[in-house]
């Protein structure tokens, strides 16, 4: 999918500001987002701060009043503009950044018209539309994409009293049974007959079940790691003979 044009459509009202860079950049291994549009009353100062961040990223402001008071109006606008470039053939597939559920319908139509849908939104997002979406991304992941690795200080080194060890953020959800469950039943559903299921085409079968699964979302860079995590799966790494390129199998124990 990473050929793929997209349309970015940003909800200012609902989401925040502060890690677009990083949003931007995971849309990328996405596709290529060649229309780039948020939407807001811009005479409101809630969302004063995304002006900063317009120009730097090349993200059209779509201004929108707020005619009655308690309504947001810049969801319509959105929508509206979302039919108009789906009608236009412009794009192969949209991204949606709102932590709103009023876009649920929107996304559906989209995927019915054959457009892969990707959202972001923060945690908070309701169910009914990060279903609708082909793939959800939780905002909050963006903020740390790298894993911190432990750094072990020889023996013979006094560390400073000032000194503080680095600790990992705490992950946005924890490996539970559900989460096993669902790992392991996507290992079976891939198996050939001798039970092994090749890792390439784990994640994506995961996604498809359920559009926010990420390793991420549980403090792992990658599948791998997390499923090392569980202790219930076997892992084969097989030699192509190509490079030294290997591929990894799996199957549950």
């Amino acid at each position: 999918m990473t050929d793929d044009k997209l349309a970015v459509l940003i909800d200012a009202d609902n989401v925040p500001y502060k890690n677009v860079k990083e949003m931007l950049e995971e849309i990328s291994r996405n596709g290529t987002p060649t229309i780039k549009r948020i939407y807001a009353d811009w005479t409101k100062p809630t969302v004063s701060g995304w002006k900063n961040v317009l120009l730097e990223n090349a993200i059209t402001p779509i201004q929108q009043y707020s005619y009655t008071t308690g309504k947001n109006s810049s969801d319509s606008a959105l929508i509206i503009d979302a039919m108009d470039i789906l009608y236009s053939e412009k794009v192969n597939g949209f991204c949606i950044v709102s932590s709103d559920s009023d876009f649920t319908r929107l996304a559906t139509r989209l995927r019915e018209a054959g457009m892969t849908v990707i959202g972001f939104g923060e945690k908070k997002t309701p169910k009914p539309f990060i279903s609708a979406c082909d793939k959800f991304i939780y905002l909050e992941i963006l903020n740390n994409p790298e894993e911190l690795e432990t750094i072990e200080e020889p023996e013979n080194v006094t560390t400073k009293k000032n000194t503080k060890p680095k600790r990992k953020s705490e992950p946005l959800s924890k490996v539970d049974t559900r989460t096993i469950k669902l790992i392991t039943e996507s290992v079976n559903a891939l198996a050939d007959e001798d039970g092994w299921a090749f890792l390439g085409n784990l994640g994506s079968f995961i996604i498809k079940k359920k559009p926010d699964f990420d390793p991420r979302n549980f403090g792992f860079a990658k599948l791998l790691p997390l499923i090392k995590s569980i202790g219930k799966i076997e892992i084969d790494e097989r030699e192509t003979g190509v490079n030294n390129i290997r591929h990894i199998y799996v199957k549950v124990k």
